[in-house]
């Protein structure tokens, strides 16, 4: 889950700029939130990320437990020019990974949330499952 300062900002992101479909959507206005459910396909069938709005909170800080999301992409390369053009930020063009073969690429959310692209066809070594 991640919290989320403008709802429907981070919806088109999610599913416009890196291709997700929004599964579901709810409002909870006794507690003063909205979620949003996104994913490459079904809850049933695959992971999805939860974005929750916090009435009236329209900036969060990361704090240092957080990381980021991965996701596996086919060519980084070519994925962080389709974010770029689709008007993403991309923050970490794609090249090895620090001490290893894998191809990766960084790119940021809305929220300043890092997601990282991981090239499916790439040589993996050990340091990365």
């Amino acid at each position: 889950m991640l919290r989320v300062g403008d709802l429907q900002r981070s919806i088109d992101f999610y599913t416009r700029i890196l291709g997700m479909q929004l599964l579901r959507e709810s409002d909870n206005t006794e507690y003063k939130y909205r979620l949003a459910f996104v994913g490459y396909g079904p809850e049933s069938e695959t992971a999805v990320l939860e974005l929750t709005y916090n009435y009236g909170v329209e900036k969060y800080e990361m704090g240092t437990a957080y990381g980021h999301i991965a996701l596996e992409t086919d060519n980084a390369a070519a994925t962080c020019e389709r974010i770029r053009a689709a008007g993403g930020n991309v923050v970490r063009e794609a090249g090895p990974v620090k001490g290893g073969t894998t191809v990766i690429a960084f790119v940021e959310d809305p929220d300043g949330y890092k997601i990282e692209l991981i090239e499916r066809n790439s040589t993996r070594d050990a340091s990365r499952p």
